[in-house]
């Protein structure tokens, strides 16, 4: 028997949420934000399934909408200070410094992804980030899965490259 579209609209809530709070977060940096961007999604895509009756892959759909909508955030984006920041709760604690150079470490790879060209910079995230599958991101991307395989470990390769030579600048 084939599901509702009520039931595909539930089991997609359930199963790609969290990722997609995620992956909102991580690009915007604001929980109350990112929340609503994803409850907009959900909406959005509710309203596709009712006027169109079928989406192909749930989760592609999903993470291409969210992405539009982080788009147009961006680009009403205002900036804020580091005083708000820091009145927010921003805090930097030192503690045990393997663990903070191990921090630091993972915090400038996620730093130097923005340096890569677009399009490994977009595979890359979604690959690693969102943890989205080749098939998946081919169908965001329109390309073959191939090409996004190619793309990520080019990506890959460049973006160590990247980070070697900020690495060997912070020595000197």
């Amino acid at each position: 028997m084939k599901p509702s579209k009520e039931q595909v609209f539930i089991q997609a809530y359930g199963d790609h949420e969290k990722s997609l709070l995620k992956r909102s977060f991580f690009k915007l940096n604001n929980k109350e934000l990112a929340n609503d961007l994803v409850q907009t999604t959900f909406l959005k895509t509710w309203e596709y399934l009712i006027k169109h009756g079928k989406i192909d892959s749930i989760k592609a759909f999903l993470f291409h909408v969210l992405n539009n909508l982080i788009i147009d955030e961006y680009r009403k984006k205002k900036t804020v200070s580091l005083d708000l920041l820091m009145d927010g709760g921003l805090q930097v604690a030192l503690d045990d410094k393997t663990e903070m150079i191990n921090k630091i470490d993972g915090k400038t790879a996620l730093i130097l992804i923005p340096l890569l060209p677009e399009k490994y910079r977009i595979v890359i995230n979604m690959h690693f980030i969102e943890d989205m599958t080749l098939q998946e991101i081919s169908e965001v991307t329109l390309q073959s899965k191939n090409t996004v395989s190619v793309q990520i470990r080019r990506g890959v390769d460049k973006l160590a490259i990247l980070f070697r030579v900020n690495t060997e600048n912070k020595k000197i």
